[in-house]
C-alpha cells in the first residue's frame, strides 16, 4: 500500500511543534529570566568585535559613498573615456576606486580624531584643572551669594537653617558610615573600568579591521544577503522584506548622520555664542552642549543643568543668563536647524518622540535615549504600512482626517457614513434624528403606518374635502386579516367629547389610526 503524504498534516504538525517551542522558550523565560539574560549579554559580549565593525562600516560608509561618487568614479569614467582600452577593465578600475575610497575615508576619520583630541581635548582638560583649583574660591563666592539673600529675607533663612539643621546629621552619618567604608569597593570599580576600557579599545581595533573587509565588499555581502531570502521565502515576502530593509537603512542612515551634523553645528554655534556673551570655560560648556544635542528632545536641558551648575559656582547672574541662552538655542535647533537637516526621517510627532526616548531610555539606558527614536520610527512606519494596505484591499480611505467624523462604514458599500455636520457625538446625533422626525419626517411615518386603517375611500385618493363625520358614523369595513393600531394621541378627548367634533380629512389623516372595534368611527364587529 502506497503512503500518502497531505500536507496539512504537516502544517498541523509544524504548527504544534512551534506552539510547544513557543510555550516552552516562554516559561524558561518567565520563570528563568536571569541566566537568560546573562548568557544573552556574554553572548554579545563575545561578538563585541563584530558589532563593533558593523557599525563603523555603517558610519564610514555615507563618507565613502561621497568620495566614490564626487570624486573616484568620475575620474574613472574620464580615463575610461581618454582611453577607450580601459573599458574592458572597468570592473578592476572599480575596485581600485573601492580600495582608494577606503583609504581616503581612513585618513578622514582619523584626522577629525585626531583634530578633536588635539584641540578640544586640551582645553577641556585646563578648564576641568582649573575649576578644581579654584573651587575653594568657587564655593566662598556662593557661600556670600547665599549669606546675601538669607540676610535680606529673615524667614527664608529660618527655613533654611532649620533644613540644614535637619538633614546635616544624616549627611554626616551616610559620609561617615556609607561613603567611606566603601572606599575600597569604589577602587576596584575604576580598577576594573580602566580594564573594560582596555578592552573595549582592543575591540574597536578588531572591529575596525572587520569594518574594511564589509565595506570593500559590500555589495557582494548584499548581493548573497538578497540570494538567500528569494531562495527562502516566496517572493511576495520576499520583497515585502528587502522593502523593509531598505526603511530601516533610511530611517537610521539619515537620522544618524543628520543628528551628527545637526549636533557638530549646535557645538560650534554654542562656542561661538559663550565665547562672545563672556561666560566661563567656552570650550568645556559647547563641547557638552554638542554631544548631549544627541539625545533627542530632551538632550539640551541635560546638557544645561551641570552647565548652569558650574556658571553658578564663577557668577550666580550668569548662570540665569546661560538657562536663558540655552532656552533660545533649543527653540532654534528645533524649529530652524533640525528641520532642515533632519527633514522628515523619523515621521513621529513630538508626542510619539517623548515616549519612544521615555520607554527605551528605561530599557537600555543612554544608548536608548539615542537609538530609540529611530527603532520606534521603523516600528511605527512598518505598522502604517499594514493598516494602510488593509484599507486600501477594502477599498477605504488611508487618510487620517477622513475619519475625524466617522460614525459607521455602511457594511455593503464601504462608504463613510460621518456625524451630522457640527455635532460629534453620537447622542447629539439621535437627538438631531429625533428633533428632525417630531418636526416634519414623524409625519410621514405615521401616515405610512396608518395607510391600512385609512377608510377605502381616502386609500383610493377620493377624500371629501371639509367632510365633518358625525360621532356615531361607520367607516367602511378593512381588508379581512389587517392589523389594528393603537389608539392616537387626542382620540380618547374625541371620543369623550372634550375636544373638537369635527376635523378635515386632511389634518384628521395625520394624527388617526384605527379605532378599536365597536366604537364610534372604527370597524363593525364581526358576528
Amino acid at each position: 500500500m502506497k503512503f500518502r503524504w497531505e500536507k496539512k498534516y504537516l502544517y498541523w504538525g509544524v504548527t504544534a511543534l512551534l506552539v510547544i517551542i513557543g510555550g516552552i522558550s516562554f516559561y524558561y523565560l518567565l520563570f528563568h529570566g536571569g541566566s537568560f539574560r546573562s548568557n544573552l549579554l556574554a553572548l554579545l559580549d563575545i561578538a563585541a568585535p563584530i558589532i563593533d565593525g558593523i557599525v563603523l562600516a555603517y558610519l564610514m560608509w555615507p563618507i565613502l559613498h561621497f568620495i566614490e561618487q564626487r570624486l573616484l568614479y568620475p575620474v574613472r569614467d574620464a580615463l575610461i573615456r581618454r582611453f577607450p582600452g580601459l573599458a574592458s577593465s572597468k570592473r578592476r578600475l572599480t575596485r581600485v576606486c573601492r580600495g582608494v575610497g577606503i583609504l581616503i575615508t581612513l585618513v578622514f576619520v582619523t584626522f577629525l580624531i585626531y583634530g578633536f583630541f588635539q584641540v578640544v581635548i586640551p582645553q577641556i582638560i585646563a578648564s576641568v584643572s582649573s575649576i578644581i583649583r579654584q573651587l575653594p574660591e568657587y564655593f566662598r563666592n556662593l557661600t556670600n551669594w547665599l549669606d546675601m539673600i538669607l540676610s535680606s529675607n529673615p524667614d527664608l533663612e529660618k527655613a533654611a537653617g532649620d533644613m540644614v539643621t535637619t538633614y546635616s546629621g544624616s549627611f554626616y552619618d551616610w559620609l561617615n558610615n556609607t561613603l567611606i567604608p566603601q572606599m575600597n569597593t569604589l577602587l576596584r570599580t575604576v580598577s576594573v573600568s580602566m580594564i573594560n576600557l582596555a578592552k573595549f579599545l582592543w575591540d574597536l581595533v578588531i572591529g575596525l579591521i572587520i569594518s574594511i573587509y564589509l565595506l570593500a565588499s559590500k555589495e557582494r555581502f548584499l548581493s548573497q544577503a538578497k540570494k538567500m531570502v528569494y531562495a527562502l521565502l516566496d517572493t511576495n515576502r520576499a520583497n515585502a522584506l528587502t522593502d523593509n530593509a531598505r526603511l530601516i537603512d533610511r530611517t537610521f542612515g539619515g537620522f544618524i548622520s543628520g543628528k551628527l551634523l545637526d549636533s557638530f553645528l549646535i557645538g560650534v554655534i554654542a562656542f561661538i555664542s559663550v565665547s562672545l556673551l563672556g561666560f566661563p570655560y567656552p570650550m568645556l560648556l559647547s563641547f557638552i552642549i554638542g554631544v548631549t544635542n544627541i539625545i533627542p528632545f530632551f538632550g539640551p536641558f541635560i546638557g544645561a543643568v551641570p552647565c548652569a551648575l558650574l556658571i553658578l559656582m564663577v557668577n550666580p547672574m550668569q548662570a540665569l543668563y546661560f538657562v536663558i541662552f540655552i532656552f533660545v538655542l533649543q527653540q532654534f535647533d528645533g524649529n530652524i536647524l533640525g528641520p532642515r537637516i533632519l527633514g522628515n526621517s523619523t515621521g513621529l510627532t513630538g508626542f510619539w518622540v517623548i515616549f519612544s526616548i521615555t520607554l527605551f531610555s528605561g530599557l537600555m539606558g543612554v544608548a536608548g535615549m539615542i537609538l530609540g527614536v529611530p527603532v520606534f520610527a521603523v516600528f511605527y512606519t512598518l505598522v502604517r504600512r499594514k493598516i494602510n494596505g488593509n484599507l486600501k484591499r477594502k477599498g477605504m480611505p488611508v487618510e487620517t482626517e477622513a475619519y475625524t467624523d466617522l460614525m459607521k462604514v455602511d457594511r455593503k458599500t464601504g462608504r463613510l457614513i460621518p456625524f451630522a455636520e457640527g455635532e460629534e457625538g453620537r447622542g447629539h446625533w439621535r437627538q438631531k434624528i429625533n428633533h428632525t422626525l417630531s418636526a416634519g419626517e414623524k409625519e410621514s411615518a405615521v401616515s405610512v403606518g396608518s395607510k391600512e386603517s385609512m377608510p377605502s375611500a381616502e386609500k383610493e385618493g377620493k377624500p371629501s374635502a371639509g367632510r365633518t363625520p358625525s360621532a356615531g358614523s361607520k367607516q367602511s369595513m378593512p381588508p379581512a386579516g389587517q392589523k389594528e393600531s393603537a389608539l392616537p394621541a387626542g382620540s380618547k378627548e374625541r371620543k369623550a367629547g372634550k375636544g373638537p367634533s369635527a376635523k378635515p380629512d386632511t389634518e384628521l389623516g395625520k394624527q388617526r389610526g384605527k379605532l378599536p372595534e365597536g366604537q364610534p368611527g372604527g370597524p363593525e364587529k364581526r358576528r
